[in-house]
């Protein structure tokens, strides 16, 4: 008998004592069994540890628990936070978090950076380019005010009364259309 038939039928042994085989398969292991020493010895080992562990199980002394014991676990539990309740012990425990927390961001890796490195950077390259136009908006504001504020200031000093109303309305009118237009340029420099 070659070494392939004899581990298939050893394999064969513990399927037959774990009833797993039937019909022709059992027939045919059975009569094996008969004429092959090895697995007819493999099958009276196993059936003996099985027999062996059976009684082993059946006579262990257990014991019984008390009645009250989940009780008595359960109110000791509730009343030994000793440990949680020392400033000292906080302390090391948010310490050990933070090791923890540095150690598996370390084991991230390169997958940390393309995760949130890499959003996290583009967001603030969104950020700042969006607070640079509102920066250069109101500092171009200002200035066109001033500017017009100066112009309008020395014209109206020089000015009839009654046209003072009328470059009033051209300053309102000129500011509105230069942050317009100051708005429109910006957008197109950041577009390009």
């Amino acid at each position: 008998m070659n070494d392939a038939q004899i581990k298939c039928e050893l394999e064969d042994v513990a399927a037959y004592l774990d009833g797993e085989l039937d019909g022709p398969a059992l027939l045919h292991f059975e009569e094996h069994v008969k004429h092959c020493k090895e697995c007819a010895t493999e099958l009276r080992a196993q059936r003996q540890l099985l027999c062996t562990l059976d009684v082993a199980f059946n006579q262990s002394n257990g014991f019984d628990l008390p009645s009250n014991f989940s009780r008595v676990v359960t109110a000791r539990a509730e009343n030994d936070l000793a440990g949680m309740r020392n400033g000292r012990e906080r302390k090391r425990a948010i310490q050990l978090c933070m090791a923890l927390a540095l150690v598996s961001f370390g084991l991230l890796g390169a997958a940390t950076r393309a995760i949130v490195f890499d959003p996290l950077r583009s967001s603030l390259r969104v950020v700042r380019v969006l607070s640079d136009l509102l920066w250069q908006v109101v500092s171009d504001a200002v200035s066109a005010a001033s500017v017009c504020a100066r112009v309008i200031g020395r014209a109206m000093l020089d000015t009839q009364p009654g046209s003072r109303l009328l470059l009033v309305f051209a300053f309102i009118l000129s500011v509105s259309c230069l942050s317009f237009l100051i708005v429109r340029y910006r957008r197109a420099q950041i577009i390009e």
